[in-house]
């Protein structure tokens, strides 16, 4: 990529988005293409086709989606599986039609069976049963991968994938009903402390393990992939390293300075009893993250205590 190429980040005031685009930026790139949903709506087809014939893209990061933790998923099946495929087939499409140089789209480590051995291989992908709470986004997610492969088979486009694991950083989802599991517990130490609570809920049991990984360091392994990576497989994008639901929240607890003890709800879901990602073809091609979950998971607290 050449700084004065036109580069789209296709949702850029989200979470991933937002972090591609402060890269970028501070790497000197000067032709950044972005547009709020209500400028344009990703959703519609005609829209996304009169957006690409005007504007050219070069390079397209596709980091638009409709996403959620384990309630919107279970609760929103049709918008998820629905808007997502979307998305992904008006743009995949678009850039394929206007010539664009290289895409990336971003999926999500949900694609992989729910009982897949453990750390998860690229190779695992469609090897068993899905997540039921998650199974309409995976499934989009899924065919979003499948749909770049089979464009790069049959028009040769320089399409390529990565699955994030799962994300944290500036710009996250901290609404108590949609958001995700780092979030959330944030949201729900801080508030526990303000209030002076004798105890913080947690769903589940606490022993599923997740793998967590600083928006920043995910942008920064894009802008890596966009310029040194060409191959049709995906690959996997993480910190290799994971840990309880329980031992996070621990973690939380002592960033947040919260006194109070822990109780473990175990009417709600666990979901997944573990997601660790492998990243050794990552690694093997020379990136490998550089902010620790404690270190990342301070910075934001101090980000955001204020507006919580």
């Amino acid at each position: 990529m050449n700084k004065s190429d036109k580069i789209y980040i296709a949702g850029h005031r989200g979470m991933v988005g937002s972090a591609i685009v402060r890269l970028l930026k501070k790497e000197g790139y000067t032709s950044l293409l972005t547009r709020t949903s209500s400028e344009l709506d990703l959703t519609r087809q005609i829209d996304v086709e009169r957006f690409f014939e005007n504007e050219k893209p070069d390079y397209v990061f596709l980091a638009a989606a409709k996403v959620g933790g384990i309630v919107a998923n279970n609760t929103y099946r049709a918008d998820f599986i629905l808007q997502n495929l979307q998305i992904q087939n008006n743009v995949i499409h678009s850039a394929y039609l206007n010539k664009v140089k290289k895409l990336m789209f971003l999926g999500s480590s949900c694609i992989y069976p729910k009982l897949a051995e453990q750390p998860l291989k690229e190779e695992y992908l469609l090897t068993g049963v899905l997540e039921p709470t998650n199974e309409p986004y995976a499934i989009a997610k899924i065919a979003g991968i499948k749909m770049c492969e089979a464009y790069r088979d049959q028009y040769n486009c320089n399409f390529i994938s990565v699955m994030p694991t799962n994300l944290y950083g500036p710009n996250d989802n901290y609404d108590p009903q949609n958001s995700h599991v780092l979030p959330a517990l944030l949201r729900k130490f801080h508030e526990a402390k303000k209030k002076k609570l004798p105890s913080v809920s947690i769903w589940g049991s606490g022993s599923p393990k997740r793998e967590f990984l600083h928006v920043d360091d995910l942008a920064k392994a894009c802008f890596f992939l966009m310029q040194n990576y060409n191959e049709k497989g995906f690959l996997n994008i993480g910190s290799g390293e994971d840990l309880s639901i329980k031992d996070l929240a621990l973690m939380i607890k002592e960033i947040v300075s919260y006194e109070g003890n822990l109780e473990f709800d175990h009417s709600k879901p666990d979901g997944t009893p573990r997601k660790l990602m492998d990243v050794s073809k990552l690694h093997g091609l020379g990136w490998k993250h550089e902010i620790e979950l404690k270190d990342g998971i301070k910075s934001v607290y101090e980000e955001v205590k204020n507006t919580l």
